[in-house]
């Protein structure tokens, strides 16, 4: 189980990695549609120095400069076909992720999917200057119980098993010999507008409070007593796009990985109340119940605020993730890591949360995702 942050047998970092004046790289970005892909690809299309190509399950529609590949990342012979048809990839960003009901779990179609795409990548393009990997907090513990707090990077390991960690040690071991760098990328929950996705907290609040708007009931703060006064922190999604693509251009960000927040720290008993009058409901004291259980019953609501506010199609079950936002409101303890690391690197983009939400509530309501 290896942790460190910089992999001895990599190349030393040179401004080579930086894409040329005049001229565009291919980044290929893993998991497409994801809550961190989606933005990604959102990102790199607004910079003049890349086409973008998206890798996921379901593919795409294809636009300019942007095409998409459909493909089963647990198959090695499809992703080799799949990848061979992009041989002018320049940038890899991993994103891609598979949900299992155990930690255990997570580990094998995680790793395979990773190592099947920096495998095939690695054979068809030449020239592979960096892959970019996503991680979490996952890495220090968080999901465990209380952990160091500011977690740092180069913090001491834990028992496997954790994919995160499982998959920067296969990554830098593909990496030997190779002229291309990595990078590893760590937020916390990474906040974000994607759909269908496991692990999306906005929509979780966002459903949540229209769903308590419709039934007439206040907006109460579901987790543990104590979750409720703990410190933590989130990660917008156009902020870790920044970093990520940061990261694979600048010589310092060569073989290191990063924790990336926004950048101050929130509890719920303060931010409960602003997001209660940004959805315009009214706000009680906190109630300890599992949202899997208390929406079991609700998709005949949802419809019905779907019908009234002519929302758009999209079914209950991909507009929110109730698992996740129960195991984010259990964190009675604190959850943050120190970003220095990347600001001395060279990287000083922020986000103020309380703005945050207010703008990814509007995008939805742009969508008509959300009332």
């Amino acid at each position: 189980m290896n942790l460190n942050t910089t992999a001895s047998t990599a190349p030393a970092a040179t401004s080579a990695r930086t894409v040329p004046p005049g001229r565009r790289g291919t980044a290929l970005v893993v998991g497409a549609h994801g809550v961190i892909g989606a933005e990604l690809v959102r990102h790199l299309r607004e910079r003049a120095d890349f086409d973008v190509v998206g890798l996921s399950r379901r593919g795409g529609q294809d636009e300019p400069g942007l095409r998409h590949l459909a493909v089963d990342l647990l198959d090695a012979a499809a992703t080799t076909r799949a990848l061979a048809r992009v041989p002018e990839v320049t940038h890899v960003f991993h994103a891609a992720f598979q949900d299992r009901p155990t930690w255990a779990e997570l580990v094998e179609p995680n790793l395979t999917m990773l190592r099947n795409v920096v495998t095939a990548v690695d054979a068809a393009a030449t020239g592979l200057q960096h892959v970019g990997l996503m991680q979490g907090y996952k890495v220090y513990g968080a999901h465990l119980g209380p952990f160091q707090t500011p977690a740092r990077e180069d913090d001491p390991g834990h028992l496997p098993p954790e994919f995160n960690v499982a998959q920067q040690d296969v990554l830098q071991e593909l990496q030997r010999d190779r002229s291309w760098t990595w990078s590893a990328l760590r937020p916390s929950v990474v906040c974000g507008t994607a759909l269908g996705n496991p692990m999306n907290l906005v929509l979780v609040l966002a459903v949540y409070a229209a769903l308590c708007k419709e039934l007439g009931v206040p907006f109460r703060f579901p987790g543990r007593p104590g979750a409720y006064d703990t410190l933590l922190e989130v990660t917008d999604a156009g902020l870790l796009a920044r970093a990520t693509v940061w990261a694979a251009t600048d010589p310092a960000g060569a073989n290191q990985a990063f924790n990336v927040a926004n950048g101050d720290l929130f509890r719920w008993n303060r931010m409960w109340p602003v997001l209660a009058e940004l959805f315009e409901v009214p706000v009680a004291a906190p109630l300890a119940m599992s949202l899997v259980e208390v929406m079991a019953d609700e998709e005949p609501v949802w419809e019905r605020i779907k019908a009234r506010h002519g929302l758009a199609d999209v079914p209950f079950s991909a507009v929110s993730s109730w698992g996740f936002g129960d195991g984010v409101f259990s964190w009675d303890y604190d959850f943050l890591a120190d970003g220095s690391k990347a600001r001395r690197a060279g990287f000083h983009d922020h986000v103020e949360t309380e703005e945050m939400f207010k703008v990814l509530v509007r995008r939805l309501r742009e969508d008509r995702i959300i009332p």
